[in-house]
């Protein structure tokens, strides 16, 4: 299998209430959950290629309990990939190359398109946002807890980061208007932190 390895900062937006009760494989809150999730890469490798800078994500619809249902997913590829890039993007996310993106992709039943689109991704630890003019918009700011410290969650079984701690965030804003889906959230779930991927 091909070697490749990937870090840099994830997060992810729902229309669950805070915390999404779904990381713990509890039903949504609504009955079924429609979240956005996006990473942005600051050192990646795959077979050679550099994947550094480069943004992925994904819109999911899950029609109830997510590890008891399967997904549909939109996926989202950053405009500025080469050819070699996208293809090795493709090839990690779409779970052909192993790790744990292919864990994830499991739980896939339907993908309704893939694009490659204008991002711009940003992250500063407290806060994290994606912008895809005309499709997405998406800002979460993080909780305070105690002390005004962040709000983490450990070991939760339905994880995009595995060995990572999620801060706890809230949505102030979440749209995407894509594929016939059209959402508009505020004030609800929101989940970060650092991830790292590489292949088995």
């Amino acid at each position: 299998m091909t070697q490749w390895n990937l870090n840099g900062t994830y997060f992810e937006a729902c229309n669950c209430e805070a915390a999404c009760p779904c990381i713990f494989t509890s039903p949504p809150t609504e009955g079924d959950c429609k979240a956005l999730v996006a990473w942005h890469i600051n050192k990646g490798e795959y077979n050679g290629t550099s994947l550094d800078g480069l943004n992925v994500a994904l819109a999911v619809h899950a029609p109830g309990t997510m590890v008891a249902t399967k997904w549909q997913v939109a996926a989202y590829f950053d405009d500025k990939a080469s050819a070699a890039q996208n293809d090795a993007l493709h090839a990690i996310f779409g779970g052909k190359a192993g790790g744990h993106p292919a864990v994830l992709a499991s739980f896939i039943g339907e993908m309704v398109g893939a694009k490659n689109v204008p991002m711009v991704y940003r992250a500063d630890g407290r806060k994290s946002s994606l912008s895809i003019p005309g499709i997405a918009e998406a800002d979460i700011e993080q909780l305070d807890g105690q002390g005004g410290g962040p709000i983490t969650i450990e070991g939760h079984p339905l994880c995009i980061a595995p060995g990572k701690a999620a801060t706890v965030a809230r949505a102030s804003r979440f749209s995407l208007k894509d594929h016939g889906w059209g959402w508009q959230f505020s004030g609800r779930s929101g989940l970060m932190s650092d991830f790292a991927y590489q292949s088995e």
